[in-house]
């Protein structure tokens, strides 16, 4: 065992350029990182910076002052799709050939919505791709005069329901999400998640979504190196939305957020613990609330946010710790429509007892990270599983 702890941070959606199939998926010419800074006068991100980011991806406004630490380089999805689960299912080992289905543009096909009515015994409204805020400003007030059911989706692969907790009751939106969830198991219809979006408020511009959304997510389809960790007797303590990602296996505590802010301190908290293993944090509010709204300085300002806490962060590590730091795929605010974007992610990798540093090889799948985190607990990864250790790079 080469470190005690590795910390590992997804910044959701910070692809850094497109991959060479990018024109396949709508996505030529993405940028999430590079446009991001193309678009704000100032990028404050001294910490990212001193990890190798304007290193690996040069940037206007953004670059290193002091000196270089640890090692960085590209990594590209093997997997096909450009989703939250596929990206992160590849990270611990699973080779995604089939995407989640997504249904962005026309929403949800008139059999399943027909389906999904009669089993709930309910009228659906919405049925499209929205904002889950501008959904209820929408809709809100006649579901709590009818009693209909708000249905909706977004660019992600996801059926998401909306109940206000004290008309619509969070036991019987649970029980049409376990209806909802039931019915997409189905190939042709198979989504990711289904997702519990509880709310409360009377009328519209005072509707507030509640902490008790539950996810009902596909669980992986076979065992990743969380497993392998678990099972070798280590921690595997997951922040934000990694428990939900991988329906709870593999792990042994999980830590919801908030925000992604509230995630870094999250895992700042943890870093004073002692404890053997990973811990492995989702920090999606760059995705949620900048890629998907195509918001520029929003997710310039949400780095800036981040790099604030990575900073915190770095001071709590000690000699025997790994930190990585990449992303699960793209979502490039300049670019038209509210989807992912196929791009390739930045691979950061630090440790205060780095005797070296710089530039490694690009790798072609990002299961090279859960081969890597198997490797250094000294487990072997499931059968079946994809990727390589490239732990004997980062000395």
């Amino acid at each position: 065992m080469k470190y005690k702890r590795i910390f590992t941070i997804v910044i959701d959606s910070l692809g850094a350029g497109a991959m060479a199939d990018a024109s396949d998926y709508g996505d030529a010419g993405t940028d999430t990182l590079g446009h991001i800074s193309d678009s704000v006068d100032s990028l404050e991100i001294p910490n990212l910076c001193s990890l190798g980011i304007s290193d690996l991806h040069p940037l206007g406004n953004a670059k290193r002052t002091g000196e270089l630490k640890g090692y960085h380089c590209f990594l590209n999805e093997a997997s096909s799709g450009k989703d939250t689960m596929t990206g992160h299912w590849e990270m611990m080992g699973l080779h995604i050939t089939t995407p989640f289905r997504t249904f962005t543009e026309n929403g949800f096909p008139p059999e399943l919505i027909k389906e999904l009515s009669e089993r709930t015994g309910r009228v659906i409204i919405g049925n499209k791709s929205a904002s889950g805020t501008a959904i209820l400003d929408e809709l809100g007030e006649e579901e709590i005069e009818t009693g209909h059911m708000i249905v909706y989706t977004s660019a992600d692969s996801v059926l998401q329901i909306c109940g206000n907790e004290e008309t619509f009751g969070l036991d019987e939106l649970y029980r049409c999400c376990e209806i909802a969830r039931e019915i997409t198991m189905r190939d042709e219809w198979k989504v990711g998640r289904v997702i519990a979006r509880p709310y409360v408020g009377r009328k519209k511009g005072e509707f507030k979504r509640t902490a008790n959304r539950h996810d009902y997510a596909l669980k992986p389809y076979g065992k990743t190196a969380l497993d392998a960790v678990k099972e070798g007797g280590f921690d595997t303590i997951s922040v934000g939305k990694i428990f939900d990602i991988f329906d709870g296996e593999g792990l042994t505590e999980s830590n919801r957020s908030k925000s992604s802010v509230q995630g870094m301190e999250q895992t700042i908290e943890i870093a004073k613990r002692d404890f053997t293993g990973l811990c492995f944090t989702n920090l999606v509010d760059f995705d949620a609330l900048w890629g998907h709204r195509r918001d520029p300085i929003g997710y310039a300002k949400e780095l800036e946010r981040f790099d604030v806490k990575l900073g915190e962060l770095l001071g709590c590590l000690n000699n025997d710790d790994l930190l990585i730091i990449t992303a699960d795929h793209g979502n490039d605010p300049t670019h038209t429509g509210t989807d992912h974007t196929r791009e390739k992610v930045p691979f950061l990798a630090y440790s205060p007892s780095m005797r070296s540093c710089g530039r490694i090889s690009d790798e072609n799948t990002f299961a090279v990270i859960g081969a890597a985190i198997a490797d250094n607990f000294g487990v072997k990864m499931p059968e079946g599983t994809i990727g390589h250790s490239i732990l004997n790079k980062l000395i």
